[in-house]
């Protein structure tokens, strides 16, 4: 007898040879492949009857890692030097098909876990009188809680022979001794693969010099400090804003009550910068204590304000982030900010570091580390196993 249909079991029948099934076929498992340390590909062949499919969606075991798309699919996220195999199902409008078999074992790459500082150039200090002191560069770390009072980062997990960005921010300029441009410029940002410091902010320009107020001091990792001066510009209603969260603070402000106030402290990685007094400077917001070489070193401190005696602004430490001193006087320029750092440590046994092209920076060992100091440039490093 010929066979013209079979009953499917949901109250409908298909012809023998229909392709439209319930639910999807199982693909067929092709070969899995590492990439690097944390992903691979997984390549499948579709079912040529069943169901129409609208997914594949490939698993990895352990972990349940997942990845979707046409053949072969890329399965991410998987930890570095582990052992996977892969199964493939195929997803349609009434369910899941069963899952493949498991396809061949594969081992993700060996990784390098890299602890950093990375710090951004510090803002340059107002001037024209009793100017504001620069921000501090922002500071993120691995290795200490982070500056505006934030909490430790997660390590860059970097794979061998791969371009990992770095750029080092240089400080921002101190103000000119009079004029409209007495006010600092903020500091750049310094840059390590997906993580960036922002520059410091610029410490705003005292009142006088032809300026209708002290000023606002700049945004960035930490703010710049306002800027005093005498009545009336002494910078009544001005603020220095807020810093960036978990990079700095904010500069300090002024009292608005007296007839002459110094300028205000630029904000640290560590503390709020000191208000301006009555003829007298506030002190730069406090830096942070890191000890990513070995040694305990303070980075990102705020620049101090200007005070009414005609005192020269100080420039900020260069690699340290530190914010520009501001001048107390309009015959002379305020402080430059300090340049930034990039820091990065790793087991010794890890792997070598290729520091690029464009970049400036030394290797030293720290018992069982090493720490790579990269002081200028913009470029890539790498590893090699």
């Amino acid at each position: 007898m010929t066979v013209k249909s079979v009953k499917t079991g949901v109250s409908t029948s298909l012809a023998v040879g229909n392709a439209n099934a319930a639910k999807p076929d199982a693909p067929t498992i092709g070969s899995a492949t590492t990439i690097n340390s944390s992903s691979a590909t997984v390549a499948y062949t579709a079912a040529t009857k069943g169901a129409a499919v609208t997914t594949f969606t490939a698993t990895s075991t352990p972990s349940s890692f997942t990845g979707t798309g046409a053949s072969p699919i890329t399965v991410s996220g998987l930890a570095s030097s582990t052992s996977y195999t892969f199964t493939v199902k195929a997803t349609g409008t009434n369910g899941d098909s069963v899952a493949s078999a498991a396809s061949n074992s594969i081992t993700t790459g060996a990784a390098v876990f890299v602890d950093y500082l990375v710090i951004a150039g510090g803002g340059g200090g107002g001037s024209s009188g009793s100017g504001g002191g620069g921000g501090a560069g922002g500071l993120r770390s691995t290795v200490t809680a982070t500056g505006g009072g934030g909490s430790l980062e997660s390590q860059i997990v970097a794979a061998y022979s791969t371009n990992y960005t770095v750029t080092v921010g240089a400080g921002g300029t101190g103000g000119t001794a009079t004029g409209a441009n007495s006010k600092g410029t903020v500091g750049i940002d310094s840059v390590f693969s997906t993580i960036t410091s922002i520059g410091g902010g610029y410490g705003g320009p005292g009142g006088n010099e032809g300026l209708t107020s002290g000023s606002n001091g700049g945004s960035g990792g930490a703010t710049g400090g306002t800027g005093g001066g005498s009545a009336p510009y002494n910078g009544t209603g001005r603020i220095s804003g807020t810093g960036t969260p978990n990079q700095g603070f904010g500069g300090g402000t002024i009292d608005t009550s007296l007839g002459y106030s110094g300028g205000a402290g630029g904000g640290g990685a560590g503390a709020v910068g000191g208000n301006g007094g009555s003829s007298s400077r506030g002190a730069g917001g406090a830096g942070v204590a890191v000890s990513i070489t070995g040694s305990s070193v303070t980075y990102a401190s705020g620049g101090r304000g200007g005070e009414n005696g005609g005192d020269p602004g100080i420039n900020g430490t260069d690699n340290r982030g530190i914010g520009g001193g501001a001048t107390g006087g309009a015959t002379f320029p305020a402080g430059n900010g300090g340049s930034g750092v990039v820091i990065l440590r790793y087991l010794t046994s890890a792997g070598t570091i290729t520091i690029g092209a464009g970049l400036t920076g030394t290797t030293a060992t720290d018992g069982s580390y090493k720490v790579t100091t990269i002081t200028a440039g913009t470029g890539n490093v790498s590893w090699a196993a």
